[in-house]
C-alpha cells in the first residue's frame, strides 16, 4: 500500500486522454497545471479532461493550478551574442531601455530597483553568474562580478538577500486566476511567496470571486520564506518545497536540511507538504532513474512528506506513464519499510498530549487498528490526523467531491465518495470498500471517537 501521494505535472507529452488515463491509473493523485505555459482556456480544457477521466475511473484526483508569479529578467543586449564578464568587473543595471552592451543592461522592474541594497547579491542564469551590489541610485545599480564568464539577453535573476516590495500576483497571474476560478480547481499554488501576507492577498482575491473552497499552497523557494515558514504555513493550506529556485537562492548543500525542517514545521501546523523538483529528472530522456534519484524519492517517504512531484519528467519526458509507475514502486516500498520501523507519534514537537488528533493516532497505535475511518464534512479532521503520521490508512468518507479531491494530496488519506455511507455513518462498509475486511477500526465522526471491531 502506498501512503505517499504523487503529484504529476501535465504538459505536452501527457495531456492526451490515453496517456493521462494511464498515468492516473498508474497512481497519480494530483495533477499540476503550470500556468507559466499555455493560456487559461487551454489549461481549462485540461482541467475538464482530468475531471472526465477521474469520473470514468471512479478515482478522486485533485487539480492544482500553479501560478507563474513575479519572475524577474534583465533586458535585451544589442545583439544575440554572449557578452564576456571578468571577475571584479563593474556592471551596471539601469532603467534605460536602450539595448545593453558588455558594461550595462536594463533592469525593467522598478520595484526591484527600489528594493535592492548595498551588499545584496544578484544571481543570474540559475546562479551561474553572481554579482554584489556596490551602490544604489533611483535609476541605476552598480555591481561587481563575483562569479560568471558571460551574460546575454533576457536572463532570469534571483535576489536571495532582498525582500522585493511587489505583489505576489502579477497582472498575468490575476488574469490566469480569474479564469481558473471558473473551473473550480482544488488547489492553487503561489510562486515566490515571501511572507504570510502574500497568502492572504491571494485568498482575498479568490474569496471575493467564488464561494468554492479552493485551497492554497505556498511554494517555498526564497530564503526569507524559509525564515518565516511557520507563519506562512499557518496562513496557507499546504506547502511546496520548490527545490529548483530554492537551491539557487540558498547554498545547495543546505537544501536537504531545509527540506527536513519545512516538513517538521508543516507537521506541527497540520499542513500537507509536497517535495518537488528533479525527483526523477534523468527520466526525461531515460527509461530508468539513477540510484541517487531512487534514494531521493524514497527519502521523501521516510521523511513522511505528503507527496512527491514530477516536473519535466512527465511534461516533456519520453515515457510519462513509466515515470509514474517507477515513482509509485519506489514510494510503495519505502512506505512499507517506514511502517516496519514505526513513526514515534508521541515525540512530535509542540503537539499537546490532549490534542484530539494525537489521541486518535494513539488509540489506533495502541490497539493495533487496521484503519481510521473519518466522516469528512470538510478537510480539517482528516488533515490533522494525517499530520500525526499514523502508519495505517485513513479512510475519509466524503459526501462532496471537492472534499474527496482535496484530500487526495494528504499522506495516508484515502477518500471514499459516498452519499449513502455518509448518510448512515457506515464506517464498516467504508472500510470494506477500501479493502479492510478485518481488525479494529478507529471511527471519527465529528467530536465522537470510537473503537469498533470489524468482523
Amino acid at each position: 500500500m502506498r501512503f505517499t501521494k504523487i503529484t504529476a505535472s501535465i504538459g505536452p507529452k501527457c495531456e492526451d486522454r490515453e496517456t493521462l488515463t494511464k498515468m492516473i491509473a498508474a497512481g497519480v493523485n494530483m495533477c499540476r497545471l503550470n500556468f507559466s505555459h499555455d493560456t487559461g482556456d487551454v489549461q481549462g480544457k485540461k482541467i475538464d479532461l482530468i475531471r472526465e477521466i477521474s469520473s470514468e475511473l471512479n478515482t478522486p484526483v485533485a487539480v492544482m493550478i500553479d501560478l507563474q508569479g513575479p519572475k524577474h529578467r534583465i533586458g535585451n543586449f544589442a545583439t544575440e551574442d554572449k557578452y564576456p564578464l571578468t571577475i571584479g568587473q563593474k556592471f551596471i543595471f539601469d532603467s534605460d531601455s536602450t539595448p545593453g552592451d558588455g558594461t550595462r543592461v536594463q533592469l525593467p522592474d522598478a520595484d526591484v530597483m527600489k528594493s535592492l541594497n548595498v551588499g545584496d547579491r544578484i544571481l543570474l542564469n540559475d546562479g551561474k553568474i553572481e554579482m554584489t551590489v556596490d551602490s544604489v541610485a533611483p535609476d541605476k545599480i552598480v555591481a561587481t562580478v563575483v562569479r560568471g564568464t558571460e551574460i546575454w539577453s533576457r536572463r532570469g535573476f534571483n535576489l536571495p538577500d532582498t525582500e522585493i516590495a511587489t505583489s505576489v500576483l502579477t497582472d498575468k497571474d490575476r488574469a490566469d486566476l480569474e479564469y481558473a476560478i471558473t473551473k473550480n480547481p482544488d488547489w492553487v499554488a503561489i510562486s515566490f511567496v515571501q511572507k504570510p501576507e502574500d497568502v492572504a492577498e491571494v485568498r482575498d482575491f479568490i474569496t471575493a470571486r467564488t464561494a468554492h473552497p479552493i485551497k492554497i499552497i505556498a511554494k517555498i523557494e526564497r530564503p526569507n520564506a524559509v525564515e518565516r515558514i511557520s507563519e506562512i504555513a499557518s496562513a496557507a493550506d499546504g506547502i511546496m518545497i520548490a527545490r529548483g529556485d530554492l537551491a539557487v537562492e540558498v547554498p545547495f548543500e543546505e537544501v536537504p536540511a531545509i527540506s527536513r525542517h519545512i516538513i517538521r514545521e508543516c507537521r506541527k501546523m497540520n499542513k500537507p507538504v509536497i517535495m518537488a523538483t528533479q525527483m526523477l529528472g534523468t527520466m526525461v530522456n531515460s527509461e530508468f532513474p539513477t540510484r541517487a534519484e531512487i534514494t531521493d524519492v524514497a527519502n521523501a517517504a521516510y521523511l513522511r512528506a505528503d507527496s512527491t512531484m514530477t516536473s519535466e519528467e512527465t511534461t516533456i519526458g519520453i515515457n510519462p506513464v513509466n515515470v509514474i509507475d517507477t515513482m509509485s514502486k519506489i514510494l510503495t516500498y519505502a512506505d512499507a519499510d517506514a511502517i516496519a520501523n514505526p513513526y514515534d507519534w508521541s515525540r512530535v514537537e509542540n503537539i499537546p498530549e490532549n490534542d484530539w488528533s494525537r489521541s486518535v493516532a494513539s488509540m489506533a497505535y495502541l490497539n493495533r487498528a487496521s484503519a481510521i475511518v473519518v466522516f469528512a464534512r470538510d478537510t480539517d479532521a482528516a488533515m490533522q490526523i494525517s499530520c500525526r503520521k499514523p502508519d495505517i490508512p485513513i479512510v475519509a468518507v466524503c459526501n462532496e467531491r471537492v472534499i474527496a479531491n482535496q484530500l487526495c494530496l494528504l499522506r495516508g488519506v484515502f477518500p471514499v465518495f459516498s452519499d449513502e455511507l455518509f448518510a448512515h455513518r457506515d464506517g464498516f462498509n467504508a472500510a470494506r470498500r477500501f479493502g479492510v475486511t478485518s481488525g479494529k477500526l478507529v471511527i471519527v465522526d465529528e467530536e465522537k471517537i470510537s473503537l469498533r471491531t470489524l468482523d
